[in-house]
């Protein structure tokens, strides 16, 4: 199976993204409204910032789940014993910042959330009546006054030294939110998991636009539109020498949005968090 690439100006785009989400919970979008030179700058911004030690200043508060994250402090992915070998900042509106990264952040976050909002709406005129009238209310009020929309800006450093054998740079795992959002990376190694079991490669290309489903949205459609697994593979040859750079969106309702019988947001994210060690 390949991904299509979908042109955000056809037409037929909105069948297209939300046929490409039910198929493999994954959907590519090429001519999207995220400009690529607003992701180049937030790119080579970051990379000098996990570059410094002033990264160090902004130590991640479990209170608020902002700031930053080493390597040695990671995630640790549902699932598997070792910790990714990754490092990441928590970005949310208004949280500490320096302050020649925060407007160009910003700018990013609002434009990413914007057509987040736009997705979500393609969602909801896609799905099925019966899926429709199921929902607590409309995908698109689900994130209203919603402080939980996430940027985490992600840093994967070479792979070499020590490292624990068998750790990768992100290990696999589905998303929390109900979509995420997310620019090509600065170098490949982003894998979907197929319904057979394979890993396949997720098209890396500047310009486009990975789109895939969270937990949240498989819980409030019922799993009519399912989470997919997916991973950052390490590189080899003379990539291990080369760092990536990514800054996906997680798009979260608000607290008191109910999901389903089981959850309303606020006890689904403190699950998950406390599974991923980041409470």
């Amino acid at each position: 199976m390949s991904l299509p690439i979908i042109d955000c100006r056809s037409p037929v785009a909105q069948s297209l993204f939300v046929t490409s989400l039910r198929e493999s919970g994954f959907a590519v979008l090429n001519h999207h409204p995220v400009e690529s030179a607003q992701i180049d700058r937030v790119y080579a911004l970051w990379c000098d910032f996990f570059s410094s030690d002033e990264k160090y200043r902004y130590a991640f508060d479990a209170n608020t789940h902002a700031g930053f994250v080493p390597t040695s402090l990671s995630e640790t992915a549902k699932g598997s014993a070792l910790k990714d070998l990754k490092e990441f900042f928590h970005y949310y509106p208004r949280c500490a910042l320096p302050e020649s990264l925060r407007q160009p952040t910003q700018a990013l976050f609002d434009s990413m959330k914007s057509f987040a909002s736009t997705l979500l709406d393609w969602v909801q005129r896609e799905l099925p009546d019966k899926v429709r009238a199921q929902l607590s209310q409309s995908l698109c009020s689900m994130i209203a006054g919603s402080y939980h929309t996430l940027l985490r800006v992600i840093h994967y450093p070479p792979v070499v030294g020590d490292f624990s054998p068998g750790a990768i740079r992100a290990a696999a795992h589905e998303d929390i939110a109900l979509l995420t959002l997310l620019p090509s990376a600065t170098e490949k190694g982003l894998q979907l998991k197929l319904k057979n079991g394979q890993w396949e490669d997720v098209p890396c290309q500047r310009g486009w636009l990975v789109v895939n489903v969270g937990d949240m949205l498989s819980e409030c459609t019922q799993g009519y539109l399912q989470s997919t697994s997916h991973r950052v593979i390490n590189p080899s040859g003379v990539d291990l020498h080369r760092s990536r750079i990514s800054c996906p969106l997680f798009l979260h309702p608000a607290d008191s949005v109910v999901l389903s019988d089981r959850h309303t947001a606020a006890s689904y994210r403190a699950e998950r968090f406390e599974e991923l060690g980041l409470v």
